[in-house]
């Protein structure tokens, strides 16, 4: 059954579908009335927009799926494989534009109604902005990248909106009109600096590559609401899989506590992260017991088996909390085992 942070997204994603096709006849009808190659530019990357809107819209309608026997998993990925689309639809608007733009520098054409295009852009800007706005907000609380990566484009096409606005006032008082074809080659490296942002990030998803921002806040998170019987965190990763966060991670607790105690402390983990970071975690938690030489490490107060007086508490930091071993004191400073 699919999660309420998935149904949201999928709902902002059909809005995002819809309006972005509505936007792009807008977009066409000024460039018909004006002959401008910078708006032609900004109705090509809303081309984008609207082949991206309904890849991004079936992305998450596959992602909203429950997990089954051939995805244990669930259909997250889906996200990063939409992603990648929208990014290389991007890419090949910027290299259309580019052409175009060097064409009718070659071959200069005269512009017209230059006053009704600015009028039709700039109500698509103003549109543009508040949806991407709303999608890049509900993309974080959700984590979801697909959405997230369609309310970046919505307000990188936006800026480029904005620019076109400034190049056609530059035209219609200046009447030169080959800054129309300047304005179009300087929004084409806008295009391909998004295209080329947004194909790292899905790949690196794809790849599974570690996230090191959310990893360094989520660890700095637990590292200060850690209760004293969390000896040790260590081996901790994060894998995405859309909205939802997979997290695997050994937590060392005293040896003595039974394997109800123990399960009780990997609850009191989870429940810790998914107050911070909503319903959508998933978890596989190690428990390990405590061994002697982590005594000088360990604050707990009433350890009736304490083989070594407590010296220091060592900070879970990025370092030492993904590497695959305990944490130790040695006279230099923390040691592996």
């Amino acid at each position: 059954m699919a999660t309420k942070d998935s149904r949201q997204n999928l709902r902002i994603q059909k809005w995002v579908a819809v309006v972005s096709l509505l936007l792009l006849i807008v977009k066409f009808i000024a460039y018909f009335s004006t002959r401008s190659v910078a708006v032609l530019t900004d109705a090509l990357e809303s081309i984008a927009n609207v082949a991206a809107g309904f890849i991004g819209l079936y992305s998450l309608y596959l992602a909203a799926q429950p997990r089954d026997e051939n995805h244990p998993y669930g259909h997250g990925k889906a996200e990063f494989l939409s992603a990648a689309v929208e990014g290389t639809l991007i890419g090949i608007a910027g290299l259309v534009v580019l052409y175009k733009a060097i064409d009718q520098l070659i071959h200069p054409l005269e512009l017209d109604q230059l006053d009704l295009g600015i009028i039709l852009v700039a109500v698509t800007a103003i549109v543009n902005y508040a949806l991407g706005s709303i999608c890049i907000s509900i993309g974080k609380k959700n984590h979801s990248i697909a959405l997230e990566v369609s309310g970046r484009h919505l307000q990188t096409d936006t800026y480029s909106t904005i620019a076109v606005i400034i190049g056609l006032g530059l035209v219609f008082f200046t009447k030169i009109h080959w800054l129309d074809s300047v304005v179009a080659i300087l929004l084409t490296c806008l295009l391909l600096r998004t295209s080329y942002s947004i194909l790292r990030r899905s790949i690196a998803g794809i790849m599974d590559e570690a996230d090191r921002q959310l990893l360094q806040e989520m660890i700095s998170y637990i590292n200060e609401n850690r209760p004293e019987n969390w000896v040790d965190l260590h081996n901790f990763r994060v894998i995405k899989y859309g909205s939802v966060l997979h997290i695997d991670c050994h937590l060392t607790v005293p040896w003595y506590l039974n394997v109800a105690e123990a399960h009780k402390e990997v609850d009191q983990l989870a429940a810790l992260i998914r107050d911070q970071y909503g319903p959508s975690v998933e978890f596989f938690v190690h428990s390990d017991g405590c061994r002697p030489f982590q005594c000088p490490l360990c604050s707990k107060t009433d350890c009736p088996v304490r083989k070594h007086p407590f010296e220091k508490t060592i900070p879970w930091t990025l370092e030492n909390v993904l590497q695959n071993q305990r944490h130790r004191l040695k006279a230099e400073g923390q040691m592996p085992r």
